[in-house]
C-alpha cells in the first residue's frame, strides 16, 4: 500500500506541469509579450486584382485594383485605393498600442522579417489574380515579400504569409466599414 504522503509528493509535478500547460494550450494568438514598447514598426501591404492582357506576340499585366494599407507606429494608419485609374477616397485610421504591440509580436515571433524574398512564379494560364506585397520595418530592419494567390502559383505559399495577409485584410476590412 501507498503512504498519502507519497502520493502527495508525487502528485506536485503533475499539477505544475498542468498550470504551465493549461494557458499554453487555451491561448491560440501570439502573445504580444513578445514585443517591447521601444519596438518601432512600419507596415506597408498592397494588394493588387491584376489582369493579364495580350497584345498578340507580347503581354502585359494591367492593375484592375490596387488597395494599400500603411499602418505607422504611432498607430495611425492610411487605407488607399485605386479602381480602375481612379484614386478612391483615402480612409483613416488610428489603432490602439496594444494591437500595434500585437503586429509587431506576429513579426518578431513568427521570424516573419526572416523570411526570404523568394520569387513566385505565376502560371502561363491565369489571367486574372491578386498579387500582394507588404513591407515591414521593424527597429531598422527592413524586409519586403511579394506573393500570389495560391491559385496562381504551383510554389507553395508559407502559412506564415497567409496568416499575415489575412491579419492585414482583417484591419482593411474594419476601416472600409
Amino acid at each position: 500500500m501507498v503512504k498519502p504522503i507519497v502520493l502527495i509528493f508525487g502528485s506536485i509535478p503533475v499539477i505544475v506541469a498542468l498550470l504551465i500547460a493549461i494557458p499554453l494550450i487555451t491561448k491560440p494568438d501570439i502573445p504580444f509579450s513578445a514585443a517591447n514598447p521601444n519596438d518601432i514598426i512600419e507596415i506597408e501591404y498592397t494588394k493588387y486584382q491584376l489582369k493579364k492582357i495580350s497584345f498578340g506576340i507580347t503581354e502585359q499585366l494591367v492593375p484592375q485594383k490596387t488597395e494599400i494599407l500603411l499602418i505607422k507606429n504611432n498607430g495611425e494608419v492610411t487605407y488607399t485605393v485605386t479602381k480602375d485609374g481612379h484614386l478612391q477616397p483615402v480612409k483613416t485610421s488610428k489603432m490602439s498600442e496594444v494591437e500595434i504591440l500585437r503586429l509587431t509580436a506576429l513579426f518578431k515571433e513568427t521570424g516573419f522579417i526572416e523570411i526570404p524574398s523568394d520569387t513566385f512564379p505565376i502560371l502561363d494560364e491565369v489571367i486574372d489574380f491578386q498579387k500582394s506585397n507588404v513591407k515591414i520595418t521593424l527597429n531598422g530592419q527592413s524586409t519586403q515579400i511579394h506573393w500570389p494567390e495560391q491559385n496562381a502559383t504551383e510554389k507553395f505559399i508559407p502559412p506564415i504569409i497567409t496568416m499575415v495577409e489575412s491579419r492585414l485584410d482583417q484591419i482593411i476590412k474594419q476601416i472600409s466599414e
